[in-house]
């Protein structure tokens, strides 16, 4: 189980804007947003990655960057930044299943297609968000088991202002005896 304050899993992927992401080599001035997606097949992805799009200058503002990762096929991603008519957000594909466990996101297996007739992929990752500071510790995670009910992008902006300005440590890290 990831605990804020440890350091975070390996992560690179090929992003549609051609430069791989490497969560070693990212240099955020405070944070990296890691938003794990379920893909180009699920409804309720789109008007949360449209969210994230608009309100990545918000984030870049306070010195957080952000992309958004699937395990989808380039051709697929691509699909669903046109969908979103995205334009701030790094869209990442590729995802490895065997990496998303590492994050501890969930899998699920096809159920063939989804509400909007779109074929899910035989085994794709459950949706989490992450914050990561530079020196790779996780300092916020979100994980769930299924696409419903995400962290709110707002509401983040908003704890993130609290952060910056009460230098607010990661919280939750304990896994000793109880």
């Amino acid at each position: 189980m990831l605990l804020p304050r440890q350091i975070a899993p390996d992560l690179a992927v090929e992003t549609l804007k051609g430069a791989r992401f490497n969560l070693v080599a990212e240099n955020p001035s405070r944070m990296t947003l890691v938003c794990f997606y379920r893909g180009l097949h699920c409804p309720v992805f789109s008007n949360y990655l449209k969210e994230l799009d608009r309100m990545t200058p918000a984030f870049a503002d306070r010195g957080v960057t952000t992309i958004a990762i699937s395990s989808d096929t380039e051709e697929r991603a691509h699909r669903m930044s046109q969908k979103i008519s995205s334009v701030h957000l790094r869209i990442g594909f590729g995802l490895k299943l065997a990496d998303a466990r590492k994050w501890g996101l969930y899998i699920s297996a096809s159920r063939g297609e989804s509400t909007i007739g779109i074929e899910e992929p035989a085994l794709f990752s459950e949706p989490g968000v992450f914050l990561v500071k530079p020196d790779r510790s996780i300092y916020y995670l979100a994980v769930q088991s299924m696409p419903f009910a995400r962290p709110n992008f707002r509401e983040m902006i908003q704890a993130l202002d609290f952060v910056i300005n009460n230098d607010y440590p990661a919280r939750g890290e304990y896994a000793g005896a109880l």
